[in-house]
C-alpha cells in the first residue's frame, strides 16, 4: 500500500467522502505486530503484560475531576446499568481512576461476575489536592482502590496525568510501591497516563513502564487534546509497541470535537490503520453510543484487515 502523509490523507479522504477504503496515512514502517482483532469486543493482548482485554475499553471519567464525572452525575442506577450494558455486550475492559469517583459504580456493575471476566485499569492522582490526601506513595491508594472496587487485585495501575519529563524521578516512591505490589500479585501491570510530549517521550524510553495511556487522534495539536502532531505522537507510540509496551489510546475523538461520522471514521482509520494502539478507551454515556462505537470500530477493523 502506498504510504501517505497525514496531509495527503486528509485531502484524499475529504475528496472521497472519508470512505473507509481510503489510503491509510503511514506514521512509519510498521513493526511485526500481532494480527488486528476482528471486532471491538475481541480480547486482544496488551503488549507483554500477559493481559488480554476487549479492544475497546469503557471510559468512566467523562469530564472527571475531584472524584466526580458525568458517570457519577447520572446517578448510581443509570451508571451501573450503562457499565453493565457494555459488559453484557463484550466490553470487559474498564478504565477508571480515583479522579473520576467511579470505583464504587464499577464494583456494583461487576458484582456477581467471575473476576477473570473483566479487566480493571485505574490511576493514582500522585499529588496532594484539596480533594486528595495523597500519601506520597501508592500503598494506601491501591489498598483503598481495591476496597472500593471490591477486588483482591487490579490488572493495570497507572500514575495519572504526568506532564514532567522527569516524572519517574518525581514519582519514584509511587513507582517503587507499585513494583512491590506487582511482585505480590496485587497489581498485574504498571505504567503511566501521559499529558505532555515530554512525559510521553520519557515513558516510551522508560524500562519500568509497561503500559502507556496516551492521547491520539488523526488531527493532532492542543485543539484536539493532543501533545503534538498526529504523525509525531503516532511514531512514538508505535515505537513503544515495537518495544513490547502496551499502548492504550485515549481522546480518539478529540474529547467530543470529532463527532461527525466522517471525522470519527477518519480518526479510527488513522489510529487503527497505522497499528498505533493495542486498545483504545472511549467515554460513553448511552447504551446506544456503546453499540454504535462497537459497530463503527468493527467496521474499521474489518476494512483495515482487508487491506
Amino acid at each position: 500500500m502506498e504510504k501517505l502523509t497525514r496531509r495527503d490523507f486528509l485531502r484524499l479522504t475529504s475528496a472521497a467522502g472519508l470512505a473507509l477504503t481510503s489510503g491509510i496515512p503511514a506514521v512509519h514502517a510498521a513493526p511485526a505486530l500481532l494480527p488486528l482483532p476482528a471486532s471491538a469486543t475481541d480480547r486482544t493482548p496488551l503488549g507483554r503484560t500477559g493481559i488480554r482485554a476487549s479492544f475497546l475499553a469503557q471510559g468512566t471519567g467523562v469530564n472527571g475531576s475531584k472524584r466526580v464525572s458525568n458517570h457519577t452525575r447520572m446517578g448510581e442506577e443509570a451508571a451501573v446499568r450503562l457499565i453493565r450494558h457494555g459488559l453484557d455486550n463484550g466490553l470487559n475492559f474498564l478504565d477508571t481512576a480515583d479522579l473520576y469517583g467511579t470505583h464504587q459504580l464499577i464494583a456494583k456493575a461487576v458484582a456477581g461476575l467471575p473476576r477473570e471476566d473483566y479487566v480493571l485499569l485505574s490511576k493514582i492522582w500522585a499529588r496532594a489536592e484539596d480533594w486528595n490526601d495523597f500519601s506520597g506513595g501508592a500503598r494506601a491508594e491501591v489498598d483503598r482502590f481495591r476496597k472500593e472496587l471490591d477486588t483482591d487485585f487490579i490488572d493495570i495501575m497507572l500514575v495519572h496525568c504526568q506532564t514532567a519529563r522527569d516524572w519517574p524521578t518525581i514519582q519514584k516512591r509511587v513507582r517503587d510501591d507499585l513494583s512491590e505490589f506487582k511482585e505480590k500479585g496485587v497489581v498485574r501491570a504498571v505504567g503511566v497516563s501521559c499529558h505532555s510530549l515530554e512525559a510521553l517521550e520519557t515513558a516510551v524510553a522508560d524500562p519500568w513502564t509497561e503500559v502507556i495511556l496516551a492521547r491520539i487522534n488523526y488531527m493532532g495539536g492542543r485543539e484536539y487534546s493532543m501533545d503534538g502532531t498526529a504523525d509525531n505522537i503516532g511514531a512514538l507510540l508505535k515505537k513503544a509497541r515495537a518495544d513490547g509496551k502496551a499502548v492504550i489510546g485515549m481522546k480518539v475523538f478529540g474529547v467530543g470535537k470529532l463527532t461527525g461520522p466522517e471525522q470519527m471514521d477518519a480518526s479510527l482509520r488513522f489510529v487503527i490503520g497505522n497499528r498505533i494502539v493495542d486498545a483504545m478507551t472511549i467515554g460513553m454515556m448511552k447504551p446506544e453510543e456503546m453499540d454504535e462505537n462497537i459497530r463503527r470500530i468493527g467496521k474499521t477493523l474489518s476494512a483495515v484487515r482487508a487491506g
